[in-house]
């Protein structure tokens, strides 16, 4: 009895252990199944069929138990490929020990209930798509955490400073490649046991804490490729055991402290793409012997390359690109046995290339361009059989390459060749074209000589081909090396420009591969036709074959060429009509066919040619008349008719071409009067239309044509005056009004002091300075007696009529006021609340402007034009009188006066009254004496400072700011850019110029059809005409980077593919004086690092304003706030520097 009663005992106790076991393990199903019901793809259903409850957890895949509890120790599901988020039933697999998730697309944030896993040691999220901030708490009790990674998702927030106080134990933590900001927390020194600790590619700020090195344990720190600014800490010399140091592309300023050579561990130093200065030590390798990777690109680094590095008998990776180094390159060099990569590009390194190169065995990658070196080529280099790419671009070396032999062995595993624009001759050795694994062959700008090859056919992989700017030519006619191509099924790039080919563009042209994107062959002395067979290269972007010797007409089937950007035909010899087929071409953005003898109309199509910039017609047989289609092409920069036989009359529609920067009409028998609106063409820069038909007046309004640097109206039958306001063109170089019939003084102010008599010659009726071999401006007695006659015959008989109606109007005037009519007796004038001490009455306003004279125009807009204005009492005023003949002028009055009669900052143009009735409407602002920011900033005479620019985007910043969130309903300017912001006396900005604004009643956005300024104006405006604050954000943004770059969105250099916007966001990574205006900034100025940080984080903040996406743009409080610390952070700057 007794044996059975502990038998009972002993089966119950096991019974409950296997319940207990039993229900822990169905907890931790249960979290398994729970994240199984939370993944949403499972491309290999590898946890469909497996993970299922019929079949114990501890069978299941990733599945990883206890032998003794069976409680799940590990879950390890990386690289399944899985889609979907994470559940928050994880934490309660209370005994894990390893939860690994990486490689897979979770998404969502990380449940803070894996944060209370007390056993968790390794946690591994990296490579998902994660968002959300990390914890800001970590309970006590995880402190056995060993390592934590969640390297590339898109978590973001600060770095929580108090969680390091909990992870004593923690080894690695891997945060990279997210979206992290705020400053690295110093108290990461807590983690005593850090190993490994990776923040790289984040946007983190501030300095490198120095308590970092305090963490002596470290083996691997990442910190690159953040927004950190100052020098390296002097502490990091205190991480003994560092093997690997990585601060790339983090806007480092300052010297390698001498404590980063005590660690002698060192196997990789990365400091690449910073602002380090001053120069490397010889000892070098003798204090960090162990070194395998050094990193250097993209600094300041001056003097000589280190010597002795050979003494880092395991150095694979040198790269010391983009610095300022000088002397040779050392001969000791060649010592460096384990050497894979050498990077010395971009220094100023002379002398020759040493032979001892050629005896490093494991060289792979060898890249000295854009240098000072002569000499040859050493032959050694060629016996390099690991080479897989050389690079000596644009040296000045010399001789020829070695032909083949019995010791050259010839670079049989060479995939980049590259020995453009040197001083090379000779013939190109054999072995080139046998190098079958080749894809870039760049030999473009040498003198190299003898036939092109046929061998060509061995380069199966080649997809850039340079042979460009040579002597080289065909074996055949038929320029038979082209068809050898056909068999490079990967072939991108040729280029054989400026070579005597001397031969005929063969039909197998159209065999080459599809994939070809570019073919130059401009100026290789080709003749016959353009075969029709070129219209099979359906990828071409880009096919230049001017100043060549072709003939026929152009094929048809170059309309195929539905990707083609850029078609270069000039100076040829191509005759008939331009095929209207051209037109299918959408994507073209460059057409040259000019100096051919191409004949009949210009194609109406051509004005469905939206991305057209460039057009070049000039020197052919083109007759009738320019198409009216044409000037619908509101992008295009510049187009050039000249010499042809085009007829009929400009029409008022050329001023829709807002962005033209050159206009080439001359030599036609164009007839008519030039239009006024071209006027409004503030870009343009080159007008030709002299050898015309012309008649009538030069336009006054051609004395708002800013950027007008080139004016040639000569030989036609121009007539009045020389309009003074011409005198305002303060860029203005050339003119030519010469063989007209003008008549009157030649003015004397602005260019005009710098030309000379050519300019104004054949104008018998002129008059003015001798110098300009005209009569002086003088008046006979005769004359005076005879505009006496007409005074009294013609101007006081209309004098009377005109005062009759004046009395007349008068009376009836009074009448109406007297039956109560609101209207004032002359014309109401309404005005804002501020302005109400002030009434202006219409006359008063001609009087001020000595009626609307040309010596008083400041300038011309889309809808108004204006005036500067003095009334008798001495007050200076700026009238705009809007031009409401003009479709949108009327709206433009109406919302300008909505917006100001509201609104009052510091940083607005005020208004002081408005004048209005049926056909004249006016505002009288506040007279600004220093004028627009575009003309003080592109004026020749005058500089703005660092100081001054920044203040005035203050200026401006705050504006909208006040715009946006200090009215009850936020306004929306629409047009922000330089020339609508004002200076007064003291360089106080006002923004200006609120004739698109839009009032937004209760709504974040609304839509609109009048549209701001191109290249100023944010995608969606343009796109859909949706605006916002945040559209105002996107063009406060372009032009803070006009203001500190001077370049404007509409330059030249600028097309769809690099925007200026762009062009800046590409190098400023780089370094500053990429990009920004040379007059700002120079390395003499004393104040330079001051200087060059504060344009880095100004254009930084520039970058924010204009992200493609609304929502990403950060809003004008936060431009204040960034703006004002970027000021305060110069002077305090400038401050130490000058102590």
């Amino acid at each position: 009895m007794e044996r059975s009663a502990i038998f009972y005992f002993h089966y119950l106790h096991i019974s409950l252990v296997i319940a207990a076991a039993n229900n822990i393990n169905t907890t931790d199903q249960q979290a398994l199944l729970a994240l199984k019901a939370r993944i949403t793809s499972d491309p290999s259903n590898l946890l469909a069929k497996n993970w299922t409850s019929i079949t114990s957890v501890c069978s299941w895949i990733g599945i990883t138990c206890d032998v003794s509890t069976h409680r799940v120790t590990a879950l390890n599901i990386s690289y399944f490929g899985l889609t979907g988020t994470i559940s928050s039933q994880v934490g309660n697999l209370s005994s894990l020990q390893t939860l690994d998730l990486s490689h897979n697309q979770f998404s969502g944030t990380i449940p803070s209930s894996i944060f209370s896993i007390s056993t968790l040691k390794i946690l591994i999220l990296g490579d998902n798509q994660l968002s959300g901030s990390f914890p800001s708490f970590i309970i006590s009790n995880m402190s056995s955490i060993r390592a934590i990674d969640c390297n590339y998702n898109s978590l973001s927030g600060e770095l929580p400073a108090n969680i390091f106080s909990y992870l004593p134990f923690l080894k690695s933590l891997a945060l990279s490649a997210n979206n992290f900001h705020g400053q690295i927390p110093s108290t990461l020194s807590n983690c005593k046991q850090l190993q490994m600790l990776s923040l790289s590619i984040n946007d983190f700020t501030g300095a490198i804490p120095k308590e970092i090195g305090n963490l002596t344990k470290l083996t691997e720190l990442y910190l690159g490729y953040n927004k950190l600014q100052g020098e390296i800490p002097q502490d990091l010399g205190n991480l003994a055991e560092l093997e690997w140091l990585s601060l790339p592309q983090s806007f480092l300023t300052g010297t390698i402290p001498s404590s980063i050579f005590n660690l002698t561990s060192l196997l990789e130093l990365d400091f690449s793409n910073n602002s380090l200065t001053g120069s490397f030590r010889d000892d070098l390798c003798q204090r960090i012997p162990l070194l395998q990777r050094f990193y250097m690109t993209n600094n300041h680094f001056t003097g000589s390359i280190p010597h002795n590095l050979w003494q880092c008998k395991d150095l694979s990776v040198v790269s010391l690109s983009l610095n300022q180094l000088t002397g040779s390159i050392p001969r000791d060099i060649g010592n460096l046995t384990s050497l894979k990569k050498l990077y010395l590009s971009f220094n100023n390194l002379i002398g020759e290339i040493p032979h001892e190169i050629g005896n490093l065995p494991n060289v792979e990658i060898l890249g000295i361009d854009e240098n000072h070196l002569v000499g040859d080529v050493p032959n050694t280099i060629f016996n390099m059989s690991t080479l897989k790419a050389l690079s000596l671009l644009n040296n000045t070396l010399s001789g020829s390459l070695p032909s083949s032999s019995k010791n050259l062995i010839g670079l049989p595993n060479i995939e980049r060749l590259n020995l453009g624009l040197n001083n090379l001759s000779g013939r190109i050795p054999g072995f080139i074209f046998n190098a079958s694994k080749l894809f870039l062959l760049e030999l473009t700008g040498n003198s190299f000589s003898g036939f092109i090859p046929d061998t060509l056919v061995n380069l199966r992989n080649l997809e850039h081909l340079g042979l460009g700017y040579n002597y080289l030519t065909s074996s055949t006619p038929e320029l038979s090396f082209l068809s050898s191509l056909a068999n490079s099924s990967s072939l991108k790039y040729i280029v054989l420009a400026e070579n005597p080919l001397n031969g005929v563009l063969p039909s197998s042209i159209g065999s080459l591969p599809i994939t070809l994107e570019e073919i130059y062959l401009q100026n290789c002395k080709i003749r016959g036709n353009i075969p029709k067979e070129i219209g099979n290269l359906v990828n071409l972007i880009t096919l230049h074959l001017g100043n060549n010797q072709l003939s026929g007409s152009i094929p048809i089937t170059v309309g195929r060429l539905n990707t083609l950007q850029g078609l270069g035909l000039e100076n040829n010899k191509l005759e008939g009509p331009i095929p209207d087929d051209l037109c299918q071409l959408v994507r073209l953005s460059e057409l040259h066919v000019d100096h051919n003898k191409l004949s009949g109309p210009i194609p109406a199509c051509f004005g469905n040619l939206n991305s057209l910039r460039n057009l070049s017609l000039g020197s052919n047989e083109l007759s009738s008349f320019i198409p009216s289609t044409f000037w619908n092409l509101n992008n295009i920069l510049s187009f050039d008719f000249s010499s042809n036989s085009l007829n009929g009359s400009l029409p008022l529609d050329i001023g829709n071409m807002k962005v033209v920067v050159e206009i080439n009409l001359s030599r036609n028998y164009l007839t008519g009067d030039i239009p006024t609106t071209i006027g409004g063409l503030t870009n343009l820069q080159l007008l030709s239309l002299e050898n015309n038909r012309l008649h009538g007046p030069i336009p006054e309004s051609f004395g708002a044509l800013t950027s007008l640097e080139s004016l040639d109206l000569s030989v036609n039958n121009l007539s009045g005056v020389i309009p003074i306001s011409l005198e305002k063109l303060v860029y203005l170089k050339d003119l030519n009004l010469s063989f007209n019939r003008l008549e009157g003084e030649i003015p004397s102010g602005g260019s005009f002091a710098n030309f000379s008599a050519q300019s104004f010659m054949g104008n018998d009726l002129l008059c003015g300075s001798p110098h300009l071999q005209v009569p002086l401006c003088k008046s006979s007695p005769h004359q005076k007696s005879s505009k006496n006659v007409i005074l009294l015959g013609v101007v006081l008989p209309l004098s009377v009529f005109i005062i009759a109606i004046l009395l007349a109007l008068g009376i009836g005037l009074i009448t109406r006021y007297r039956k109560g009519n609101t209207e004032l007796s002359n014309i109401e004038v309404n005005m804002s609340p501020q302005a109400m001490w002030r009434r202006f009455s219409y006359r008063e306003l001609l009087l001020a402007t000595d009626h609307f004279s040309e010596k008083s125009l400041i300038g011309i807009g889309s809808f108004g034009t204006v005036y500067k204005g003095r009334f008798l009492d001495g007050m200076e005023v700026a009238i705009k009188v809007f031009h409401l003949q003009f479709d949108g002028a009327l709206k433009s009055f109406d919302a300008e006066c909505e917006v100001l009669k509201s609104v009052r900052h510091r940083n607005l143009v005020k208004i002081i009254s408005s004048c209005s009735n049926g056909n004249f409407k006016a505002l009288v602002l506040e007279y600004m004496a220093n004028g627009s920011l575009e003309k003080c900033l592109y004026s020749s005479n005058r500089s703005l400072d660092i100081f001054q620019r920044l203040s005035i985007m203050i200026d401006v910043a705050l504006a909208l700011e006040y715009l946006h969130f200090g009215y009850s309903n936020p306004v929306v300017h629409c047009d922000i850019k330089p020339s609508n912001i004002l200076l007064d006396d003291d360089m106080v900005a006002h923004l200006s110029d609120f004739g698109i604004a839009k009032l937004l009643n209760g709504e974040e956005s609304m839509r609109t059809q009048t549209l701001g300024t191109i290249g100023y104006m944010a995608p969606e405006y343009g796109r859909e005409g949706q605006v916002s604050p945040k559209s105002d954000v996107y063009s406060y943004g372009i032009t803070l980077i006009d203001i500190f770059t001077k370049k404007k969105p509409t330059c030249e250099i600028f097309c769809e593919e690099m925007s200026l916007k762009n062009w800046v966001n590409d190098l400023l990574p780089i370094s500053v004086m990429n990009v920004v205006d040379t007059n700002l900034l120079t390395r003499e100025d004393k104040y330079f690092a001051a200087k060059e940080q504060c344009v880095s984080f100004v254009l930084s903040l520039a970058m924010n304003c204009t992200s493609e996406a609304p929502e990403m743009r950060i809003n004008t409080k936060e431009i204040v706030t960034r703006l004002k610390k970027i000021r305060d952070a110069l002077f305090e700057n400038i401050k130490m520097e000058g102590e």
